[in-house]
């Protein structure tokens, strides 16, 4: 590596890897071009960008100049490896020289024949999120300048490769989130519905949902969830656990005991998320709803003649924190001809600014007997319309008509 000293020869080379036309290149062009220009820089043999993906543990060659086959293949390596290894452990640049008593643990194949490699963290936003090596068959002398170097195009590289993985996430979260909130709402006698979902400012997409579903003997499956997390994970566990509560439901007719075994299932495979939940089951025949609630929020019901008031619903802990010693709980609640019962996610009427009970007691004197269109649009010009709101909105509103 370069050792000059020479500042006209150190300010063209910072020049080359700070071009502000590099910005109009995709990603792909770009990292092959700082790699290039580096590679030239630094008079170096091989230049390589390792990217971390943290759901496979793993490292992934995501550009290489001079590399060997299996870099080019982008074949996946433990954090562990080589000089990366050294770089994820001691969050800093380091430099290996084969002979100086300095060796890594399993060095990748390409190290071998390098006689010293420069290692720098990948940073974006304070976050780790890969490694950059530069490597050379000969000795050479390693200066400050040629180390900062290397470091400012790894930051870079760093920020380029978390951009596009932030989109590409986004974009695949919003394609899985959309797909699993209902286009339509079955059509029901006896029942009409309505639904809003907003997504928090600057989130984009989180893991609350709504669901409503035909049951067996003409009655129907209500589900308002939320799960802890933003963004494609918890939008994941969101499609899985909406999958699994329908096929429960289907087979057991309780709502505590589909609850039951939905937080079985989360427990089990599901480890580290929290989710609330409200699993009602309608019967428009009857006028009633059968429900049980993993930590969520209660309903709101308003009745004609009659104040609106919360579902009395015994709440118990949310899906996936903890097992439980007891049975779920569920509870049966009329809902009478032209009422509306009003589900929602803690979104709705939480601020920062304001109390909770506040926010719930403006949504209850809210509710009123109405279409549930009319409903959910004076609902969100209430709470949604005059702000953006912090986190995921969702809200479906049911109400009975006069004939089954």
């Amino acid at each position: 590596m370069s050792a000059s000293g020479d500042p006209a020869e150190r300010l063209r080379r910072f020049e080359a890897v700070t071009d502000t036309t590099l910005a109009r290149l995709d990603l792909d062009q770009l990292l092959d071009e700082l790699l290039e220009r580096l590679q030239e820089a630094l008079s170096v043999d091989t230049v390589a960008a390792l990217y971390y993906d943290s759901r496979s543990a793993s490292l992934i060659p995501i550009a290489s100049v001079g590399g060997n086959e299996s870099l080019r293949r982008r074949v996946r390596l433990s954090p562990r490896s080589g000089v990366a290894g050294r770089v994820f452990d001691e969050q800093r640049a380091v430099v290996v020289e084969q002979g100086s008593g300095d060796a890594v643990s399993r060095p990748m194949e390409w190290e071998k024949d390098m006689a010293v490699i420069l290692g720098t963290p990948m940073l974006a936003n304070g976050q780790l999120v890969g490694a950059l090596l530069a490597g050379c068959r000969t000795p050479r002398t390693l200066a400050e300048h040629d180390v900062q170097l290397v470091q400012m195009v790894a930051d870079r590289v760093g920020l380029a490769v978390q951009a596009q993985a932030t989109n590409a996430e986004l974009a695949a979260a919003s394609t899985l989130q959309a797909s699993l909130v209902p286009d339509t709402i079955p059509s029901v006698p006896g029942l009409r519905f309505a639904a809003r979902y907003v997504a928090g400012a600057g989130i984009a997409v989180g893991g609350d949902w709504y669901d409503v579903f035909a049951l067996p003997g003409g009655k129907v499956g209500i589900v308002m969830g939320d799960v802890a997390g933003h963004g494609l994970p918890a939008s994941v566990v969101m499609g899985r656990l909406r999958s699994a509560l329908r096929a429960y439901a289907l087979d057991n007719g309780d709502p505590a005991v589909v609850l039951e075994k939905l937080d079985r299932k989360a427990i089990h495979f599901e480890t580290g998320t929290m989710t609330t939940v409200l699993y009602a089951v309608a019967d428009a025949a009857e006028g009633t709803l059968w429900m049980s609630s993993a930590g969520h929020l209660p309903p709101v019901l308003a009745a004609l003649g009659r104040p609106p008031v919360f579902a009395d619903i015994l709440v118990d802990p949310p899906i996936g924190m903890v097992a439980l010693d007891r049975p779920r709980q569920s509870m049966h609640m009329d809902v009478p001809v032209g009422s509306v019962c009003c589900f929602y996610t803690d979104g709705l009427i939480e601020r920062r600014d304001r109390a909770l009970d506040d926010g719930l007691e403006q949504l209850r004197t809210s509710v009123v007997p109405d279409l549930p269109e009319a409903v959910c649009d004076t609902l969100m010009s209430l709470f949604v319309d005059e702000e953006p709101v912090d986190d995921d909105v969702a809200v479906l509103v049911l109400r009975r008509e006069n004939s089954y």
